[in-house]
């Protein structure tokens, strides 16, 4: 069976920008709710060279029917060529949490 939410992880460049996708995203139901952990520590390959940057780390709650919406939005307001978006099932957890996170991203957005 394949789960019908999902967290999706981010990581952005500055708490602003970080903060804008959240707000985005949540605004428009795309996530029902969103958390913005950080700074962290990020390393890895970019260009042929390894990088050691802050970064913030964004995790959103959402549906398998409103992903690919999320994701357009995110990467049309990140500042990273290839930012880092991944979906990953959420398998259990508390059902009134999980109906709440298809109820709010179910809602109709009032601009259409």
């Amino acid at each position: 069976m394949v789960s019908r939410h999902l967290e999706v992880h981010v990581t952005a460049s500055s708490r602003a920008e970080a903060q804008s996708i959240v707000d985005a995203v949540v605004e428009r139901w795309m996530a029902a709710g969103a958390q913005i952990s950080g700074p962290i520590s990020s390393t890895y390959w970019w260009q042929g060279e390894i990088h050691r940057n802050e970064e913030f780390l964004i995790l959103m709650k959402t549906t398998r029917e409103r992903l690919d919406d999320l994701v357009e939005v995110v990467r049309a307001m990140h500042s990273y060529d290839t930012p880092e978006i991944v979906a990953v099932p959420i398998e259990g957890g508390l059902a009134d949490y999980l109906n709440w996170t298809t109820e709010e991203t179910a809602a109709a957005s009032p601009d259409g």
